[in-house]
């Protein structure tokens, strides 16, 4: 039986050794899934595998590498998908370089560039 643990880790996570510990603790136990750094500063992690190997991962998560000061972990239970390896993904890019303005203004619209960023002409 497998289970997919999908997880958000908050607090001082990023430089010092999340990622990479975590994929070779998820490699040795068997655990697939991947892990990546957030634009705020927090982690992302999915594990799947045994109930047992995920969940020793899951608490690993909780804790993180020695250098590591977790403030918050969300874990959220998914239906797996079967991977079959575990990867450090490239870092995930903000939402809001794909929409124009703060909420409520132009919000899904895509950003228009300036002429002298190389963006188009501005009609007269």
């Amino acid at each position: 039986m497998l289970i997919r643990r999908h997880l958000h880790v908050r607090g001082l996570v990023q430089g010092v050794y999340y990622r990479d510990t975590c994929r070779q603790l998820a490699e040795e136990a068997g655990v697939t899934g991947w892990v990546r750094n957030l634009h705020n500063g927090d982690v992302e992690a999915v594990f799947e595998g045994s109930p047992g190997n995920v969940t020793r991962l899951v608490r690993w998560a909780a804790a993180g590498p020695g250098a590591a000061e977790v403030t918050r972990c969300t874990v959220t239970a998914e239906r797996p998908e079967g991977r079959r390896d575990f990867r450090v993904l490239p870092d995930a890019r903000p939402a809001w370089r794909e929409t124009a303005g703060p909420p409520g203004e132009g919000e899904g619209r895509p950003r228009h560039r300036p002429r002298w960023l190389g963006g188009p002409a501005q009609a007269r």
